[in-house]
């Protein structure tokens, strides 16, 4: 076989093949065997920093044939291996190794069990190597990872690693423990008696002084088996998505350490297990018919950090919804990328986080919690009416001020998400589409809240009548601003571009307006039969951007893959509107993708069309679990009618 040749640049790493276990705000990453180090994404990662770079296991008398690969929930996986170098000369394998890794917030523990059908006693050892590193998840991710500075120090059985306030601690009780130039190495004699087995244990434990953000206390308010159980019977690929997805929200939860009552959904593993305004509040919205519990305290979290001025630095403006949360500057790069810890550059947190109090309280979010927020919906409110256009077009828009910031502030933030049928970059600021019908929904659906709740004024801009008209006034603009007329047919453009242009791509933003009322029936079910078409419909769900676009490519971050969340936000719009049909045809594309992906949906896939392929295929660097595509089963139940 020809060596492959290193890359002349560093790359992301590909998560598509590797095992995960979490329970946020720890996760591990290995291969099949369960070792990490081989792949650039290994490693046990806490908060935003990977904590150890290899961890290894080998047995000092026969190589490890790893067999199997056994996930047992979020966060439990058993390996299973060979140890013939140790076996009898029969064909059968009779002496076998287990590898069984759990994770919970902080710590790291894993059994190694040798059980034996030979007739005689076996005496071996087995070995574990790790690696502490001690590097930004920023980093990993640009494919630039360095150890940090840190000291190692063992004692008895144990040792630690430490590193500007963040460390590690190895217990690994009846092992010898030395260390070898920066690796940490624990050492077990095991006896193994004829037809029996023997186990070793070890858990290492995970400290930062820095992290933001801590596990939720609380158990799941749901139970999945239960959930699950309700549609088994009449659609069994539902029932076990929805089996492994509520299993990966409960791991996903997280709170902030000043109250640690109110939960969230961290957004998804790697990258993303803190809060964010985006993810967290639309997960909390799919996932809505389930629990409003979550969505009630998703909404008080971010309303605690609401913007309350003006710093281009962090995209903050009176009344704006956060998009991230971290424990430190995000920098990427190779992306010339830097956000600060906290940064408010989304378009579209805060019309979504008035849509969500609206939704909460139908579904149950008791009148006083929804009455201590109205400070904060007014705010919200007062940031779509006087914040949100920047250039005074009556369009809620973005422009990143900095040069460092987020290019793109939609939920397609990559840099060349908004461009036009001929593969032309649209230049901002930019007007998205679907932020005008979140805003619009927005807009009425806090009248409607005020009217209920507010303490009576009524002679400001943020009266419900006031609002109601300034709704009215933006759905008009936007029929007759953002229609456009293509060989395609005719669709709402996905944006207005800095020179008041409907840029002309058919892409999936224009599902994200079915249901918020800013279009008639006549052209939602227009709409949607478009996204059903074969342009747009892979048969695993929705693209990005229609195959006639000039930049359509299947493995496009935003530009002709697949999202699961954004087709079920589609198939949500779609049963709010009444086109019950159109929506389950649309559920059954997402289930055939995640029957393909052994009902784990990560957060994108290809858009290549099932007509060519019998399986999804992966795009290789797509996050899993992923909050939004977990809670898109939840959608799926609701549109099948669990």
């Amino acid at each position: 076989m020809t060596p492959v040749p290193p890359a002349a640049e560093p790359l992301q790493p590909l998560l598509d093949d590797s095992i995960i276990v979490l329970r946020a705000p720890t996760q591990v990453w290995s291969d099949a065997s369960g070792d990490l180090g081989s792949r650039a994404i290994g490693g046990v990662y806490h908060g935003d920093v990977r904590h150890i770079r290899e961890l290894s296991l080998t047995c000092g008398d026969s190589l490890a044939e790893w067999i199997s690969v056994a996930p047992d929930g979020p966060s439990r996986v058993v390996f299973g291996g060979l140890l013939r170098g140790i076996d009898d000369p029969t064909p059968d394998p009779k002496v076998r190794l287990l590898r069984d890794r759990s994770v919970t917030a902080g710590r790291l523990t894993e059994t190694w069990t040798i059980s034996s059908k030979v007739a005689h006693p076996i005496d071996t050892t087995l070995e574990l190597r790790v690696q502490p590193e001690f590097s930004w998840l920023h980093e990993v991710k640009s494919g630039v990872s360095a150890a940090a500075a840190h000291t190692i120090d063992v004692s008895d059985a144990a040792a630690t690693a430490t590193a500007e306030g963040r460390s590690l601690a190895l217990a690994a009780p009846g092992a010898a423990v030395t260390r070898e130039g920066d690796a940490i190495l624990a050492s077990w004699r095991v006896s193994v008696p004829a037809g029996g087995e023997a186990s070793v244990s070890f858990a290492v434990d995970l400290h930062d002084d820095a992290l933001v953000v801590q596990a939720a206390d609380s158990p799941a308010p749901w139970d999945a088996a239960a959930v699950a159980a309700v549609i088994g019977h009449r659609e069994p690929r539902l029932a076990r998505w929805l089996g492994t997805a509520l299993g990966d929200l409960d791991a996903l939860r997280l709170a902030l350490p000043d109250h640690p009552e109110d939960e969230f959904l961290a957004a998804g593993a790697p990258w993303f297990l803190t809060l964010f305004g985006r993810d967290s509040l639309w997960a909390a919205r799919l996932a809505l018919p389930l629990d409003a519990g979550i969505a009630a305290s998703t909404l008080r979290v971010l309303a605690r950090l609401q913007a309350g001025d003006v710093d281009d630095a962090s995209a903050r403006e009176p009344g704006k919804i956060l998009h991230e949360l971290r424990a430190t500057t995000l920098e990427l790069p190779g992306e010339g990328i830097a956000l600060p810890p906290l940064y408010y550059g989304s378009v579209d947190s805060t019309p979504l986080w008035v849509c969500l109090l609206a939704d909460a309280h139908r579904a149950g979010m008791p009148d006083d919690e929804v009455r201590a927020l109205v400070p904060a919906l007014r705010r919200a409110l007062g940031w779509i009416l006087e914040h949100g256009d920047s250039d005074g077009d009556g369009f809620l828009d973005y422009i990143d001020r900095t040069g460092s910031g987020l290019a793109n502030q939609g939920w397609k933030d990559s840099g060349d998400s908004i461009q036009w049928r001929d593969g032309t970059l649209a230049e901002g600021p930019i007007a998205l589409c679907e932020v005008q019908a979140y805003a619009y929904e927005a807009v009425l659906a806090g009248a409607d809240l005020l009217d209920r709740f507010d303490d009576g004024r009524g002679d400001d801009a943020l009266a419900p009548a006031q609002l109601r008209a300034w709704a009215e006034a933006l759905r008009t603009r936007f029929a007759e601003a953002f229609w456009v007329e293509t060989p395609e047919g005719r669709y709402p453009a996905v944006a207005l571009d800095r020179a008041k242009r409907p840029v002309d791509t058919l892409t999936s933003n224009i599902g994200h307006l079915i249901g918020t009322g800013i279009i008639d029936a006549d052209d939602e079910a227009h709409i949607a039969a478009l996204l059903l078409g074969p342009s747009m419909s892979s048969g695993y769900g929705i693209r990005t951007m229609s195959t006639d676009a000039a930049g359509y490519w299947p493995l496009s971050y935003h530009g002709g893959s697949v999202w699961t969340h954004d087709t079920a936000i589609a198939a949500f719009g779609m049963m709010r509107a009444g086109l019950h049909d159109t929506a389950r045809d649309v559920v059954q594309g997402m289930l055939a993708a995640a029957e393909g992906f052994g009902y784990r949906v990560p957060e994108l896939h290809s858009g290549d069309p099932s007509s060519e392929t019998s399986a999804p295929t992966p795009y290789p660097a797509a996050c899993r679990p992923q909050a939004w595509s977990a809670a898109a089963a939840v959608t799926a139940l609701s549109v099948v009618g669990g």
